[in-house]
């Protein structure tokens, strides 16, 4: 009896079609153990790369959307027209990053897959919440200690 949902494809009795667990009929064969290596160093080369659009989530991006903003309000002479732009800009640039750290997420699941290892989910979660505290922890400390809540000036 298969209970696990594994192998049952969901919490279902019976198994949904197109779910069933993959077999060869010859086992995949790795690259040489040099191949795998040079995977491997990739993989993590493509976690910094998404380390690093992460963080530009958090900061260069919405500053560089203000500036497109305020060129905006000074060409126009209209704050509201500065602030609409500035906003308008933010998702262009927010989602286009997102799209590309997904596709690089799913790089990085091939390229683990092809240094060997059993690799069947991203990274990409844990690299953007990792980026989150990275950044939201200076903020927070800046917020509560330097700036201080309630004070004026």
């Amino acid at each position: 009896m298969r209970t696990d949902p594994a192998d049952t494809g969901g919490l279902f009795v019976g198994r949904r079609p197109g779910t069933a667990p993959t077999h060869f009929r010859v086992p995949p064969k790795f690259g040489s153990l040099r191949r795998q290596r040079a995977d491997g160093y990739l993989a993590h080369l493509l976690v910094w790369g998404m380390a690093a659009l992460c963080l530009f989530c958090w900061g260069p991006i919405p500053l560089a959307c203000l500036w497109i903003g305020s060129e905006a309000d000074y060409l126009s002479g209209s704050l509201f027209l500065g602030m609409v732009v500035a906003f308008l800009s933010l998702f262009p640039l927010l989602f286009g990053t997102l799209l590309l750290l997904r596709h690089l997420d799913n790089a990085w699941i091939l390229v683990r897959r092809a240094a060997g290892r059993d690799q069947r989910k991203g990274v990409l979660s844990r690299v953007f919440a990792l980026t989150a505290v990275i950044v939201g922890a200076p903020f927070l400390f800046w917020l509560l200690v330097i700036h201080g809540p309630g004070r004026v000036g």
